[in-house]
């Protein structure tokens, strides 16, 4: 994952959340919300989400490049959709950089709606 991650552009911003202990972490905790699409045994594809029984979450959406534009991204979004909704979880959030205009696209297509907040936060480690 952290390769694909890593490697997808400048869109996804790694952080000390993304070592690989604590995606382990994140895997233990909700592991039918971390998603992988693979061909012929290699990683091209994946998705992480959270729920935390109020709201959903999207974490790090990424498709390697050369597979780009085959509808890998939206089947992802569309089966972690699916599993949240299983959850009961009606609605989730994404982060997006302000200039990752390829990916703003992308999710306005998925019908996900632009909101006017300010993101807040505060590292606690």
């Amino acid at each position: 994952m952290l390769d694909l991650w890593s490697n997808a552009g400048p869109g996804i911003q790694l952080s000390f959340s993304d070592r690989p202990e604590e995606i382990r972490r994140k895997l233990e905790r909700d592991p039918d919300l971390f998603l992988v699409a693979e061909s012929d045994g290699t990683v091209i594809g994946a998705v992480m989400g959270g729920y935390d029984g109020r709201r959903g979450m999207v974490y790090h959406l990424a498709v390697t490049p050369a597979r780009r534009g085959q509808g890998i991204a939206r089947r992802l979004m569309e089966e972690l959709e699916r599993c949240l909704l299983s959850k009961g979880c009606y609605k989730y959030y994404l982060l997006v950089t302000r200039d990752n205009q390829q990916a703003i696209q992308f999710y306005e297509h998925m019908g996900v709606e632009m909101m006017d907040l300010y993101v807040l936060g505060k590292r606690l480690r």
